[in-house]
């Protein structure tokens, strides 16, 4: 039997989570938390009874309180009830799927607690990488990636000896603008960027795709979680969302990791490496899919990818910014108050603006972020 504890578990990542759970009987939760989805949190915490709750929102964390009154369910909310359900005494692994920076401090509490860490937020290692495995090293920790693509990375990698490895290939879909020029993205809307054409996903990260940020952000997410130089990691369009990911080795082999876009597969993986155990996942047909292509990604038109390739070998605090600057552009864009092609310009205006510290401490990070996301919203709204 193992005990989760579950980071946003009223979203996307989180819900299929306590799908993976419901259909494996050797998995109990003992931890949950949202944002502000109080309504969801209420059936999943009377579903699974877990020992407590969290909620990020002062507010609506007062009300679920009161809700699950006589449930013998702890309640708590803010920051510190985000690290009470990462530290959860009784857990063994923790499955950090909150979307952002709010991920990284509970998520290193975890690790200092030894908990075995199944990571989705990206986040994490995004904006203090360095500090994050080092923590892990220096306790024990395993870190599994959860993502489709670093779960392939992490499986294909089993295949050869780190020495080997040549380089590391990313693929991506392509999102709902693959192929289309600037004059094209001028116009898209919202509601075009999140007709995601393969993956249901969060709003946020749906727009990541659509901007090709989310491969970026994966781009700097694999060179920590394998120890690997961003120059031996590429991307490749490949729309079909079949090959997750791949490593080749020196020796010219490529080890692919395939299977039909669901994020259970890498989900259940996390939560019962080394061991793979069935499920009811539509499995993957080759002769129904018939052709697997790829292709380059279009830098000129989706910047992103570039900036985020920048900002890692920079380093220091600068993809921190790179991060926050993203998810403020990302939520105007949601919210109709800025154009689809305005999100990577006001990202490289703020990198351009930023002074890098070069070996920051997690005090310097969160300064960072703060700094980008007050100069982000003040650039934005004027």
């Amino acid at each position: 039997m193992k005990n989760i504890s579950i980071l946003g578990s009223t979203g996307s990542i989180g819900t299929q989570s306590l799908d993976v759970v419901r259909n494996n009987k050797g998995f109990k939760v003992v931890a949950l938390s949202t944002n502000t989805n109080i309504e969801l949190l209420e059936k999943q915490a009377l579903e699974f009874k877990p020992k407590i709750v969290a909620v990020a929102n002062e507010y609506k964390g007062k009300i679920l309180k009161d809700r699950l009154k006589g449930h013998n369910i702890k309640v708590e909310i803010g920051m510190n009830g985000l690290i009470s359900v990462a530290t959860e005494q009784t857990a063994d692994v923790v499955i950090t799927s909150v979307v952002g920076m709010v991920g990284l401090l509970p998520t290193l509490e975890a690790i200092k607690c030894g908990k075995t860490i199944a990571l989705a937020n990206k986040e994490t290692l995004v904006t203090a990488g360095e500090i994050v495995i080092e923590e892990a090293r220096k306790e024990g920790v395993n870190i599994i990636p959860v993502d489709s693509e670093h779960s392939a990375i992490f499986q294909c990698l089993q295949s050869g000896k780190y020495e080997e490895i040549e380089k590391i290939i990313l693929t991506a879909s392509g999102g709902p603008f693959r192929g289309k020029n600037k004059q094209f993205l001028e116009k898209v809307t919202k509601e075009d960027a999140l007709k995601h054409p393969n993956w249901s996903m969060g709003k946020k990260i749906t727009i990541d795709s659509a901007t090709l940020m989310n491969k970026g952000l994966e781009v700097i997410e694999a060179k920590w979680l394998f120890n690997i130089d961003v120059d031996m990691i590429d991307v490749v369009v490949h729309p079909q969302s079949i090959v997750h990911s791949m490593v080749e080795f020196r020796d010219g082999s490529i080890i692919a990791q395939m299977g039909a876009p669901d994020m259970k597969v890498p989900i259940q993986y996390a939560l019962t490496y080394p061991d793979r155990l069935s499920n009811d996942v539509n499995k993957l047909k080759l002769t129904e899919v018939g052709t697997l292509s790829f292709e380059p990604p279009s830098t000129k038109d989706f910047p992103c990818l570039q900036l985020a390739i920048e900002a890692i070998k920079i380093g220091g605090t600068m993809p921190a910014v790179l991060n926050a600057v993203n998810e403020i552009a990302v939520d105007m864009f949601l919210n109709d108050k800025i154009r689809f092609l305005d999100i990577p310009c006001i990202i490289e205006k703020l990198m351009g603006l930023h002074k890098t510290i070069k070996k920051p401490s997690l005090e310097e990070i969160i300064q960072s972020d703060n700094w980008a996301r007050n100069n982000a919203k003040s650039y934005l709204t004027r």
